[in-house]
Protein backbone atom coordinates (compact mmCIF):
# COMPACT_ATOMS: atom_id res chain seq x y z
CA UNK A 1 0.00 0.00 0.00
CA UNK A 2 1.23 3.83 -0.41
CA UNK A 3 2.12 5.57 2.36
CA UNK A 4 -0.14 8.12 3.52
CA UNK A 5 -0.59 11.21 6.45
CA UNK A 6 -1.57 9.87 9.55
CA UNK A 7 -2.21 11.48 12.82
CA UNK A 8 -2.50 10.25 16.37
CA UNK A 9 -5.16 11.75 18.46
CA UNK A 10 -5.10 12.16 22.29
CA UNK A 11 -6.50 9.18 24.34
CA UNK A 12 -9.88 9.19 25.14
CA UNK A 13 -11.62 7.94 28.85
CA UNK A 14 -15.02 6.27 28.19
CA UNK A 15 -16.81 5.56 31.54
CA UNK A 16 -18.64 2.73 31.55
CA UNK A 17 -16.96 0.88 29.32
CA UNK A 18 -15.17 -2.80 30.06
CA UNK A 19 -12.19 -1.27 27.94
CA UNK A 20 -12.60 2.75 28.59
CA UNK A 21 -9.38 3.60 26.96
CA UNK A 22 -9.78 4.11 23.61
CA UNK A 23 -6.20 5.48 21.01
CA UNK A 24 -7.54 7.13 18.11
CA UNK A 25 -6.28 8.11 14.43
CA UNK A 26 -6.48 9.06 11.31
CA UNK A 27 -5.19 7.07 8.39
CA UNK A 28 -5.97 7.51 5.06
CA UNK A 29 -8.57 9.92 5.60
CA UNK A 30 -10.45 7.53 8.02
CA UNK A 31 -10.91 7.30 11.76
CA UNK A 32 -9.70 4.27 13.15
CA UNK A 33 -9.67 3.04 16.82
CA UNK A 34 -8.92 0.61 19.40
CA UNK A 35 -9.64 0.34 23.25
CA UNK A 36 -7.88 -1.05 26.34
CA UNK A 37 -8.50 -2.01 29.72
CA UNK A 38 -5.65 0.25 31.14
CA UNK A 39 -4.19 3.43 30.11
CA UNK A 40 -0.95 1.96 30.46
CA UNK A 41 -1.09 -0.39 27.62
CA UNK A 42 -3.06 2.59 25.57
CA UNK A 43 -0.20 4.40 26.00
CA UNK A 44 2.06 1.63 24.77
CA UNK A 45 -0.07 1.19 21.83
CA UNK A 46 -0.07 5.13 20.75
CA UNK A 47 3.38 5.18 21.21
CA UNK A 48 4.09 2.47 18.95
CA UNK A 49 1.63 4.38 16.36
CA UNK A 50 3.54 7.51 16.59
CA UNK A 51 6.80 5.98 16.33
CA UNK A 52 5.52 4.12 13.12
CA UNK A 53 4.19 7.38 11.49
CA UNK A 54 7.23 9.45 12.27
CA UNK A 55 9.68 7.12 10.83
CA UNK A 56 7.53 7.31 7.61
CA UNK A 57 6.07 3.34 7.56
CA UNK A 58 3.61 2.66 5.28
CA UNK A 59 0.26 2.15 7.27
CA UNK A 60 -2.31 -0.42 5.61
CA UNK A 61 -6.05 0.69 5.01
CA UNK A 62 -7.26 -1.89 5.55
CA UNK A 63 -6.73 -1.96 9.29
CA UNK A 64 -4.87 1.59 9.86
CA UNK A 65 -1.55 0.03 11.36
CA UNK A 66 1.55 -0.23 9.84
CA UNK A 67 2.11 -2.87 7.24
CA UNK A 68 5.12 -4.17 9.11
CA UNK A 69 3.20 -5.10 12.12
CA UNK A 70 2.29 -9.14 12.11
CA UNK A 71 -1.03 -8.94 9.74
CA UNK A 72 -4.23 -9.77 12.08
CA UNK A 73 -5.94 -12.69 12.63
CA UNK A 74 -8.53 -13.16 10.01
CA UNK A 75 -11.19 -13.64 12.73
CA UNK A 76 -10.53 -9.79 14.33
CA UNK A 77 -10.55 -8.20 10.26
CA UNK A 78 -14.11 -6.77 10.32
CA UNK A 79 -16.58 -6.23 7.19
CA UNK A 80 -16.69 -2.65 7.79
CA UNK A 81 -12.54 -2.56 8.05
CA UNK A 82 -12.72 -4.59 4.47
CA UNK A 83 -15.57 -3.05 3.07
CA UNK A 84 -14.03 0.60 3.87
CA UNK A 85 -10.50 -0.34 2.50
CA UNK A 86 -12.20 -1.77 -0.49
CA UNK A 87 -13.06 1.76 -1.03
CA UNK A 88 -10.19 3.19 -1.01
CA UNK A 89 -8.79 0.73 -3.43
CA UNK A 90 -10.94 1.31 -6.32
CA UNK A 91 -11.25 5.05 -5.71
CA UNK A 92 -8.80 6.28 -8.32
CA UNK A 93 -9.70 4.02 -11.02
CA UNK A 94 -13.62 4.45 -11.00
CA UNK A 95 -15.74 7.31 -12.58
CA UNK A 96 -17.60 9.66 -10.41
CA UNK A 97 -20.87 8.05 -11.16
CA UNK A 98 -19.19 4.32 -10.32
CA UNK A 99 -17.56 5.53 -6.65
CA UNK A 100 -20.92 6.61 -5.72
CA UNK A 101 -22.52 3.42 -7.46
CA UNK A 102 -19.90 1.53 -5.03
CA UNK A 103 -20.73 3.13 -2.04
CA UNK A 104 -24.54 3.08 -2.56
CA UNK A 105 -24.14 -0.77 -2.61
CA UNK A 106 -21.57 -0.70 0.40
CA UNK A 107 -23.40 1.56 2.54
CA UNK A 108 -26.68 -1.22 2.29
CA UNK A 109 -25.17 -3.92 2.89
CA UNK A 110 -22.92 -2.72 5.91
CA UNK A 111 -25.95 -1.97 8.78
CA UNK A 112 -27.01 -5.36 7.81
CA UNK A 113 -23.20 -7.22 8.34
CA UNK A 114 -23.38 -5.55 12.21
CA UNK A 115 -23.77 -7.35 15.44
CA UNK A 116 -27.95 -8.46 15.99
CA UNK A 117 -27.62 -7.43 19.80
CA UNK A 118 -25.08 -4.13 19.46
CA UNK A 119 -26.75 -1.17 21.59
CA UNK A 120 -27.69 2.34 20.24
CA UNK A 121 -28.10 1.55 16.74
CA UNK A 122 -28.49 4.75 14.95
CA UNK A 123 -31.46 5.53 12.84
CA UNK A 124 -31.53 3.04 9.58
CA UNK A 125 -31.94 6.30 7.45
CA UNK A 126 -29.20 8.54 9.00
CA UNK A 127 -26.61 5.55 9.35
CA UNK A 128 -26.86 4.65 5.44
CA UNK A 129 -26.53 8.00 4.75
CA UNK A 130 -23.61 8.70 7.00
CA UNK A 131 -21.99 5.51 5.42
CA UNK A 132 -22.71 6.42 1.91
CA UNK A 133 -21.44 9.92 2.24
CA UNK A 134 -18.49 9.39 4.38
CA UNK A 135 -17.09 6.00 5.24
CA UNK A 136 -16.77 5.07 1.52
CA UNK A 137 -15.76 8.53 -0.15
CA UNK A 138 -12.23 8.72 0.95
CA UNK A 139 -12.44 12.49 -0.20
CA UNK A 140 -15.06 13.27 2.64
CA UNK A 141 -13.72 12.24 5.86
CA UNK A 142 -15.86 13.13 8.79
CA UNK A 143 -14.91 16.21 11.49
CA UNK A 144 -13.81 14.95 15.22
CA UNK A 145 -16.71 14.78 17.53
CA UNK A 146 -19.67 15.09 14.88
CA UNK A 147 -22.64 12.71 14.71
CA UNK A 148 -21.30 11.52 11.73
CA UNK A 149 -18.29 10.29 13.32
CA UNK A 150 -20.40 8.47 15.67
CA UNK A 151 -22.32 6.64 13.52
CA UNK A 152 -18.98 5.77 11.92
CA UNK A 153 -17.58 4.49 15.84
CA UNK A 154 -20.66 2.90 15.81
CA UNK A 155 -20.37 0.96 12.47
CA UNK A 156 -16.71 0.01 13.60
CA UNK A 157 -17.47 -1.64 16.86
CA UNK A 158 -20.73 -3.66 15.77
CA UNK A 159 -19.65 -4.78 12.62
CA UNK A 160 -19.04 -8.48 12.32
CA UNK A 161 -15.67 -9.63 11.38
CA UNK A 162 -15.03 -10.56 8.19
CA UNK A 163 -14.68 -14.21 8.14
CA UNK A 164 -18.70 -14.65 9.32
CA UNK A 165 -19.59 -14.00 5.58
CA UNK A 166 -18.34 -17.32 5.00
CA UNK A 167 -21.42 -18.87 7.08
CA UNK A 168 -24.28 -19.33 4.32
CA UNK A 169 -26.78 -17.35 6.73
CA UNK A 170 -24.69 -14.72 7.06
CA UNK A 171 -24.25 -14.11 3.89
CA UNK A 172 -27.55 -14.90 2.48
CA UNK A 173 -28.80 -12.17 5.13
CA UNK A 174 -26.30 -9.69 3.43
CA UNK A 175 -27.80 -10.83 0.26
CA UNK A 176 -31.49 -9.91 1.26
CA UNK A 177 -30.76 -6.56 2.18
CA UNK A 178 -29.75 -5.66 -1.24
CA UNK A 179 -33.02 -6.48 -2.72
CA UNK A 180 -34.49 -3.16 -0.47
CA UNK A 181 -35.00 0.02 -0.29
CA UNK A 182 -35.28 2.16 2.85
CA UNK A 183 -38.82 2.15 2.61
CA UNK A 184 -39.24 -1.50 2.82
CA UNK A 185 -40.13 -2.29 -0.94
CA UNK A 186 -38.30 -3.91 -3.15
CA UNK A 187 -35.83 -2.79 -5.33
CA UNK A 188 -35.48 -3.23 -9.22
CA UNK A 189 -33.72 -5.95 -10.34
CA UNK A 190 -31.01 -4.24 -12.10
CA UNK A 191 -30.04 -2.57 -8.71
CA UNK A 192 -29.93 -5.66 -7.12
CA UNK A 193 -27.34 -7.03 -9.65
CA UNK A 194 -25.74 -4.31 -9.37
CA UNK A 195 -25.23 -3.84 -5.73
CA UNK A 196 -24.45 -7.83 -5.67
CA UNK A 197 -21.50 -7.41 -8.36
CA UNK A 198 -19.94 -4.98 -5.85
CA UNK A 199 -20.39 -6.82 -2.58
CA UNK A 200 -18.80 -9.61 -4.86
CA UNK A 201 -15.86 -7.66 -5.47
CA UNK A 202 -15.38 -6.35 -2.00
CA UNK A 203 -15.52 -10.19 -1.04
CA UNK A 204 -13.07 -11.48 -3.74
CA UNK A 205 -10.78 -8.15 -2.35
CA UNK A 206 -10.89 -9.87 1.26
CA UNK A 207 -9.62 -13.00 -0.29
CA UNK A 208 -6.76 -11.67 -1.90
CA UNK A 209 -6.25 -10.27 1.46
CA UNK A 210 -5.89 -13.59 2.82
CA UNK A 211 -8.82 -12.69 5.04
CA UNK A 212 -11.25 -15.38 3.72
CA UNK A 213 -10.25 -18.81 1.92
CA UNK A 214 -12.20 -17.83 -1.15
CA UNK A 215 -15.08 -15.60 -2.35
CA UNK A 216 -18.02 -17.39 -0.53
CA UNK A 217 -20.64 -15.79 -2.75
CA UNK A 218 -19.39 -18.22 -5.48
CA UNK A 219 -20.67 -21.16 -3.79
CA UNK A 220 -23.88 -19.87 -2.64
CA UNK A 221 -26.70 -20.80 -4.35
CA UNK A 222 -28.54 -17.58 -4.25
CA UNK A 223 -30.48 -16.60 -7.14
CA UNK A 224 -29.88 -13.21 -9.10
CA UNK A 225 -33.12 -11.51 -10.13
CA UNK A 226 -33.46 -11.57 -14.01
CA UNK A 227 -33.53 -8.21 -15.54
CA UNK A 228 -35.82 -7.32 -18.41
CA UNK A 229 -34.08 -5.93 -21.86
CA UNK A 230 -37.16 -5.25 -23.19
CA UNK A 231 -37.97 -1.79 -24.05
CA UNK A 232 -41.68 -0.51 -23.21
CA UNK A 233 -42.78 1.17 -26.54
CA UNK A 234 -45.00 3.26 -24.50
CA UNK A 235 -42.08 5.33 -23.17
CA UNK A 236 -40.64 5.97 -26.59
CA UNK A 237 -41.51 8.82 -28.46
CA UNK A 238 -42.90 8.94 -31.85
CA UNK A 239 -41.26 11.13 -34.56
CA UNK A 240 -44.75 13.06 -34.60
CA UNK A 241 -43.73 13.89 -30.55
CA UNK A 242 -40.66 14.73 -31.23
CA UNK A 243 -40.76 17.02 -34.22
CA UNK A 244 -43.02 18.99 -31.41
CA UNK A 245 -40.73 18.75 -28.77
CA UNK A 246 -37.91 20.02 -30.97
CA UNK A 247 -40.42 22.68 -32.46
CA UNK A 248 -40.67 23.77 -28.54
CA UNK A 249 -37.40 23.79 -27.61
CA UNK A 250 -36.44 26.11 -30.83
CA UNK A 251 -39.09 28.49 -29.81
CA UNK A 252 -38.27 28.72 -26.06
CA UNK A 253 -34.77 28.51 -26.48
CA UNK A 254 -33.57 27.91 -29.51
CA UNK A 255 -29.73 27.78 -28.07
CA UNK A 256 -30.66 24.17 -27.09
CA UNK A 257 -32.64 23.02 -30.44
CA UNK A 258 -29.37 21.46 -32.17
CA UNK A 259 -28.36 19.93 -28.62
CA UNK A 260 -31.67 17.71 -28.44
CA UNK A 261 -31.20 17.27 -32.46
CA UNK A 262 -28.51 15.59 -31.48
CA UNK A 263 -30.04 13.39 -28.76
CA UNK A 264 -33.06 11.98 -31.07
CA UNK A 265 -30.66 12.24 -34.43
CA UNK A 266 -27.49 10.75 -33.68
CA UNK A 267 -28.42 8.71 -30.43
CA UNK A 268 -25.96 10.62 -28.47
CA UNK A 269 -25.91 10.36 -24.63
CA UNK A 270 -26.36 13.60 -22.80
CA UNK A 271 -22.92 13.81 -21.09
CA UNK A 272 -21.25 13.12 -24.98
CA UNK A 273 -23.80 15.86 -26.64
CA UNK A 274 -22.23 18.07 -23.77
CA UNK A 275 -18.57 17.67 -24.45
CA UNK A 276 -18.99 17.93 -27.91
CA UNK A 277 -17.11 20.31 -30.04
CA UNK A 278 -17.12 22.16 -33.21
CA UNK A 279 -13.62 20.51 -34.23
CA UNK A 280 -15.72 17.21 -33.97
CA UNK A 281 -18.17 18.14 -36.29
CA UNK A 282 -17.80 17.58 -40.03
CA UNK A 283 -20.97 19.79 -41.31
CA UNK A 284 -21.21 20.02 -44.99
CA UNK A 285 -23.08 22.22 -46.83
CA UNK A 286 -26.27 19.38 -47.68
CA UNK A 287 -26.22 15.64 -47.14
CA UNK A 288 -24.98 13.92 -44.50
CA UNK A 289 -22.67 14.47 -41.57
CA UNK A 290 -20.23 12.86 -39.08
CA UNK A 291 -19.39 13.60 -35.58
CA UNK A 292 -16.38 12.39 -33.96
CA UNK A 293 -16.86 11.31 -30.09
CA UNK A 294 -13.93 11.01 -27.87
CA UNK A 295 -15.12 12.10 -24.42
CA UNK A 296 -17.92 12.88 -22.58
CA UNK A 297 -18.78 15.24 -19.72
CA UNK A 298 -21.08 13.59 -17.34
CA UNK A 299 -22.20 15.52 -14.45
CA UNK A 300 -22.55 14.20 -10.89
CA UNK A 301 -21.64 15.43 -7.35
CA UNK A 302 -18.70 17.24 -6.94
CA UNK A 303 -18.12 15.15 -3.77
CA UNK A 304 -17.36 11.99 -6.17
CA UNK A 305 -14.78 13.59 -8.48
CA UNK A 306 -11.69 13.55 -8.68
CA UNK A 307 -11.23 17.67 -9.97
CA UNK A 308 -14.12 18.76 -6.90
CA UNK A 309 -16.37 20.26 -9.85
CA UNK A 310 -19.57 18.33 -11.07
CA UNK A 311 -18.59 17.51 -14.73
CA UNK A 312 -15.59 15.54 -15.28
CA UNK A 313 -14.35 14.73 -18.68
CA UNK A 314 -14.13 10.82 -18.74
CA UNK A 315 -13.62 8.54 -21.96
CA UNK A 316 -16.44 7.26 -23.56
CA UNK A 317 -19.23 5.10 -21.43
CA UNK A 318 -18.36 1.19 -21.61
CA UNK A 319 -15.05 1.72 -23.65
CA UNK A 320 -11.42 1.82 -23.04
CA UNK A 321 -9.59 5.13 -22.89
CA UNK A 322 -9.32 6.52 -26.49
CA UNK A 323 -11.40 4.66 -27.96
CA UNK A 324 -13.16 7.07 -30.69
CA UNK A 325 -16.87 6.63 -32.25
CA UNK A 326 -17.81 7.81 -35.16
CA UNK A 327 -21.88 8.64 -35.65
CA UNK A 328 -23.52 9.35 -38.70
CA UNK A 329 -25.45 12.84 -39.17
CA UNK A 330 -28.22 12.83 -41.35
CA UNK A 331 -28.97 15.93 -43.54
CA UNK A 332 -31.48 17.35 -40.77
CA UNK A 333 -29.05 17.13 -37.79
CA UNK A 334 -26.25 18.53 -40.16
CA UNK A 335 -28.54 21.62 -40.98
CA UNK A 336 -29.82 21.79 -37.50
CA UNK A 337 -25.52 21.93 -36.57
CA UNK A 338 -24.89 24.28 -38.97
CA UNK A 339 -27.94 27.04 -37.84
CA UNK A 340 -26.65 26.81 -34.28
CA UNK A 341 -22.72 27.22 -34.94
CA UNK A 342 -23.52 30.61 -37.13
CA UNK A 343 -26.07 31.62 -34.95
CA UNK A 344 -24.25 30.64 -31.22
CA UNK A 345 -20.62 30.01 -32.43
CA UNK A 346 -18.50 27.84 -29.97
CA UNK A 347 -17.39 28.26 -26.15
CA UNK A 348 -13.65 29.11 -25.78
CA UNK A 349 -12.61 25.52 -25.87
CA UNK A 350 -14.73 24.68 -29.09
CA UNK A 351 -17.60 23.27 -27.09
CA UNK A 352 -21.09 23.46 -29.18
CA UNK A 353 -23.13 23.55 -26.05
CA UNK A 354 -22.73 25.66 -22.72
CA UNK A 355 -24.27 26.38 -19.68
CA UNK A 356 -25.87 30.27 -18.85
CA UNK A 357 -22.22 31.15 -17.67
CA UNK A 358 -20.49 29.67 -20.42
CA UNK A 359 -19.78 26.44 -18.39
CA UNK A 360 -20.95 22.58 -19.45
CA UNK A 361 -24.03 22.35 -19.98
CA UNK A 362 -26.13 21.32 -16.93
CA UNK A 363 -29.06 19.01 -16.96
CA UNK A 364 -30.77 21.15 -14.62
CA UNK A 365 -30.65 23.34 -17.45
CA UNK A 366 -31.85 20.96 -20.70
CA UNK A 367 -34.14 19.47 -18.63
CA UNK A 368 -35.87 22.61 -17.79
CA UNK A 369 -35.92 23.00 -21.56
CA UNK A 370 -36.96 19.83 -22.52
CA UNK A 371 -40.49 19.92 -20.62
CA UNK A 372 -41.64 22.59 -22.14
CA UNK A 373 -45.58 23.64 -20.86
CA UNK A 374 -46.62 22.77 -24.43
CA UNK A 375 -45.81 19.51 -23.82
CA UNK A 376 -47.07 18.55 -20.65
CA UNK A 377 -48.00 14.97 -20.24
CA UNK A 378 -52.02 16.42 -20.57
CA UNK A 379 -50.89 17.64 -24.34
CA UNK A 380 -52.43 15.55 -26.69
CA UNK A 381 -48.68 15.17 -28.61
CA UNK A 382 -46.64 15.27 -25.61
CA UNK A 383 -44.17 12.64 -24.75
CA UNK A 384 -44.71 9.74 -22.25
CA UNK A 385 -44.17 11.44 -18.76
CA UNK A 386 -40.64 11.07 -17.08
CA UNK A 387 -37.46 12.80 -16.78
CA UNK A 388 -37.07 15.57 -19.59
CA UNK A 389 -35.93 14.22 -22.62
CA UNK A 390 -35.80 10.85 -21.36
CA UNK A 391 -37.64 9.11 -24.69
CA UNK A 392 -34.70 10.33 -26.21
CA UNK A 393 -31.75 9.30 -24.18
CA UNK A 394 -30.29 6.30 -22.84
CA UNK A 395 -27.66 5.91 -19.49
CA UNK A 396 -28.52 6.11 -16.57
CA UNK A 397 -29.35 8.42 -13.56
CA UNK A 398 -27.10 8.92 -11.23
CA UNK A 399 -26.91 7.14 -8.27
CA UNK A 400 -28.61 8.20 -5.05
CA UNK A 401 -28.77 6.05 -1.53
CA UNK A 402 -31.57 5.79 -0.05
Amino acid sequence: MNGFDVSVHAIRRRAGRRKPFEVRWRAAGRSKSKSFTTRKLADSYRAELVRAARVGLDFDPLTGEPTAWNLPEPSIVTWYQVATAYAVMKWPSLAAHSRASLADALATVTPALTRPDASRRPDPREMRTVLYQHAFNPARPTEAGSPAEQILDWAQQASLPVGCLSDPAVLRAALEALTFRLDGSRAAANTIIRKRAVLHGALSYAAECGLLTGNPLDNLGWRVPRSSAALDPAIVASPDQVAALLDAVARTRPELAAFFGCLYYAALRPEEAVALRLADCQLPTAGWGMLRLATATPRTAAAWTSTGTSHEQRCLKHRPDGAIRMVPVPPVLTAMLRTHVNAYGAASDGRLFRGTRGGPLSESVYGRAGTPPALSPSAPNSPPAGSPGAPMTYGTPPCHCG
